[in-house]
């Protein structure tokens, strides 16, 4: 229905929102009801959206519509007309038409007297509300529809169109005259153009000029695509070049692996038996972890020392020495990689740059003093620190240099975080103790900056429940380690009293000031000048402490050029310096307020006999301020070469950045001896325990361990931190072996064989004895190999 009545003029006001281009306008002139309608096809409606005219009068009356069925006259155009000389709608020409004879025609083409009609504008639009806007659009276009894409009916130009087909619904049929003599029915669209050509129906004939979509890739093609950007992902770059610089840094330890081991062959030796025994009694009986195979027949000896218990399930692949000495070479270099790794990804936490991180990195793990401890791999494997400390600062959302980000927790790295620190304790409580004290502070200073900030605030500062319960749940799993691996210690220091350290113990072990600038033999660059200063050192194994002079200069220089705030920086060095005063033990001031107070009322810490391990602290702090430094300066040098024209310099200038990384690495280098490892004695291979290997001694008896990893038989000799009472009994009274107050001794304690190695008599009772006959004694005596074996 159109909106205004008939006779009064009123057109419809258009639809809200529709463009003034496609509001329909009346004529200029008052068309007569017999003048036919203009062929020209330039009907009002649509030449007034074009050219937006002004609106005119309309017919004042509204035309009959024919009733009587009689088919129209034709007009001299040829188009028809109603019984009573009213126009009917015929089509127009379209102006756009490029030829006459082949111009596209509109049925929609209205006389301006019967465009308002309501039942013409059904009949267009072919809709029960139809708008004007539409018909204005539809007109203005020269809207024909063709085939499938118009739904009321169109007509070749001339031809006749039938009146009063019923309309049901506000909807009429039209019978159009195609060339086949059919009428086709289909919707109105907007499929044609703006100037009035008709867009092609079917577009689906264009597809043959596009372009052919993309194959969907296989499976192989996206597991090579994952695998490819895994590869370049920072962390994967940033750990094989950690394991790189590992294999070059400590090399020749891979040179000959099952055959020889970095500094010395003592401890390594009594590591790599650790390893050893760890994975093959978990894999046998675990019930007996504590009851080794050595010090027999002592219990508890597992706890004797450090007992790299982490590291067990490398101890559960392969069997014999030679395995055991692979074993611990391997990990060994791992160690190395790992504390690269953790202290990249710390450094990164914190907000430092990649070559910052990288600095600390490497730093942290081959400072000069560190070379000094090749031989102590339980000092070595100290990456799960900052690792941990990286993966709990993640989970936390908290950054050095950016605080705390609520929108980054993840409790997921919140729990690896815990594991890996539980993992860490593992290793030994040599320098996983002060971790742990170390992390119980960090967790008690949070909770208090947490509720002061909540205070000052007087605002929820978010935590989320579920953090809250993963730092109770790993809190609770990394004590529990702890718990574990400490109560066969307290049972050792009850059976053997006097293994407990005293205060003096430490003063032994204690360094002066001037193991802070004093380097050990193992530097490449530095052992060799500092031979008289270590010379000056009561025990400089354990007194070199230099971190390095490169380290000190960037860490000085952080103090003043860095990416971390003031108060963070003197943070820093506070710790710096703390941690300087307790490696010092009791040359600081005698200890009385730093390395005493801690010995006397921390629990495990008077197990701690060598303070200068706590310089592993001083190093992590220092390699920081480094890292703010260097990631200072190289976000200085991008800014340059960014605005520099021209850009020459930039090259060259962003290679300078590395600059600093180069002179650590350099300032790492070792030159650690690589001994061969002894070989295990023939008669070792197959001897039945409990037996004794004579000579005996703390250095000697490491490597007795190590060769009763050919199926761990009962052995009563040992090398650990202290010496057991028994033990000291027994090499005592053996030194007249054979005679038989020792066979008889030694019947007592369930030694049925004692093997004497020939090569290791020289100096000793047993060069004139080892001949002797054995006869009157009741035990027998065969010569195997290099070795001589008395069965008791």
């Amino acid at each position: 229905m159109t909106t205004g009545q008939p006779g009064t003029g009123a057109a419809r006001p258009a639809p809200a929102g529709a463009k003034a281009e496609n509001q329909p306008a009346t004529a200029s002139t008052t068309a007569s009801p017999t003048q036919p309608a203009d062929s020209s096809g330039t009907d009002t409606a649509s030449e007034s959206a074009e050219a937006s005219a002004a609106t005119t009068t309309e017919s004042p009356e509204r035309p009959p519509r024919p009733t009587d069925g009689a088919k129209p006259k034709a007009a001299p155009n040829g188009r028809p007309t109603g019984a009573s000389g009213d126009i009917e709608p015929a089509p127009a020409k379209d102006n756009a038409a490029k030829t006459s004879d082949t111009a596209k025609t509109s049925d929609t083409a209205k006389t301006s007297d019967t465009a308002k009609t309501s039942d013409t504008a059904k009949t267009v639009v072919g809709t029960d509300a139809p708008k004007r806007g539409w018909i204005s659009r539809l007109t203005r276009r020269g809207k024909a529809a063709k085939g499938d894409s118009a739904k009321a009916g169109a007509v070749k130009d001339g031809d006749p169109v039938k009146d009063g087909d019923p309309v049901k619904d506000g909807h009429s049929k039209d019978d159009a005259a195609t060339s086949g003599g059919t009428a086709k029915s289909a919707k109105a669209s907007d499929a044609n153009g703006p100037d009035g050509e008709t867009k092609p129906a079917d577009p689906d004939r264009w597809e043959a000029f596009a372009s052919a979509p993309e194959p969907k890739p296989s499976i192989v093609s996206r597991a090579g695509r994952a695998v490819g950007r895994f590869l370049i992902h920072e962390w994967t770059l940033a750990a094989l070049g950690s394991l790189a610089l590992a294999v070059l840094m400590t090399w020749p330890t891979l040179r000959y692996p099952r055959y020889t081991l970095p500094q010395d062959y003592w401890d390594p030796s009594l590591q790599a038996w650790q390893m050893a025994w760890s994975g093959h009694i978990l894999l046998t009986d675990p019930a007996h972890l504590w009851q080794s195979n050595t010090f027999f027949p002592e219990l508890w000896s597992f706890a004797f020392s450090d007992t790299l218990l982490g590291y067990a399930p490398a101890g559960m692949l392969g069997s014999g020495p030679a395995d055991a000495i692979l074993r611990y070479n391997i990990m060994f270099v791992l160690a190395h990689a790992l504390a690269t790794f953790g202290a990249y990804a710390l450094a990164r936490q914190l907000g430092a740059g990649r070559i910052g991180a990288a600095v600390a990195g490497v730093t942290y793990t081959y400072a000069p003093w560190l070379l000094s401890q090749a031989g102590h791999l339980h000092v070595l494997s100290n990456g799960g620190i900052p690792l941990a400390l990286a993966m709990l600062a993640r989970g936390h959302g908290w950054s050095l240099r950016h605080g705390y980000r609520p929108e980054r927790r993840h409790d997921g790295w919140v729990y690896g975080g815990w594991l890996v620190a539980a993992w860490q304790l593992s290793l030994g409580f040599g320098i996983g103790l002060p971790f742990a004290y170390f992390l119980g502070g960090v967790v008690l200073v949070a909770v208090v900056l947490f509720f002061a900030r909540r205070l000052r605030t007087r605002q929820a500062v978010p935590f989320g429940r579920r953090l809250f319960v993963a730092n109770v749940l790993g809190g609770v799993l990394f004590a529990g380690v702890g718990v574990l691996l400490a109560l066969p210690f307290f049972r050792v220091t009850e059976l053997h009293p006097y293994a407990e350290r005293t205060i003096d113990d430490v003063g032994v072990f204690s360094p002066p000031a001037s193991g802070f600038v004093t380097s050990p033999a193992e530097s490449l660059i530095w052992g060799g000048l500092h031979k008289g200063a270590r010379a000056a050192l009561p025990w400089h194994p354990e007194m070199t402490l230099l971190p390095g002079y490169v380290l000190y200069a960037l860490a000085l220089g952080g103090l003043f050029f860095s990416v971390w705030r003031l108060r963070h920086r003197l943070l820093l060095l506070t710790g710096v310096l703390v941690t300087m005063a307790f490696a010092m033990g009791t040359r600081f001031f005698d200890g009385t307020f730093t390395y005493v107070p801690l010995f006397e009322h921390l629990p495990g810490w008077s197990a701690l006999r060598t303070p200068g391990r706590l310089m592993l602290w001083t190093t992590l702090l220092l390699g920081l301020l480094a890292a703010g430094a260097v990631t200072a300066l190289t976000d200085r040098v991008r800014e340059l070469t960014a605005q520099r024209i021209p850009s020459w310099p930039g090259p060259w200038l962003r290679m300078a950045t590395l600059l600093p990384l180069l002179l650590v690495t350099v300032e790492g280098l070792n030159n650690t001896p690589h001994p061969v490892v002894p070989t295990q004695p023939s008669a070792l291979r197959a001897a039945e325990g409990p037996l004794l290997v004579l000579p005996s001694s703390q250095n000697l008896d490491q490597h007795v361990m190590l060769w009763s990893t050919s199926g761990f038989p009962d052995v009563v000799n040992g090398g650990s931190g202290f010496t057991p009472r028994q033990l000291d009994d027994v090499r005592r009274v053996s030194q007249s072996f054979p005679n038989q107050t020792s066979v008889d001794y030694l019947r007592t304690l369930g030694v049925r064989t004692v093997v004497l190695l020939r090569g290791q008599v020289a100096g000793t009772p047993w060069e004139i004895t080892i001949d002797a006959p054995v006869e009157s004694l009741g035990i027998t005596r065969q010569e195997v190999g290099d070795a001589v074996v008395y069965r008791l």
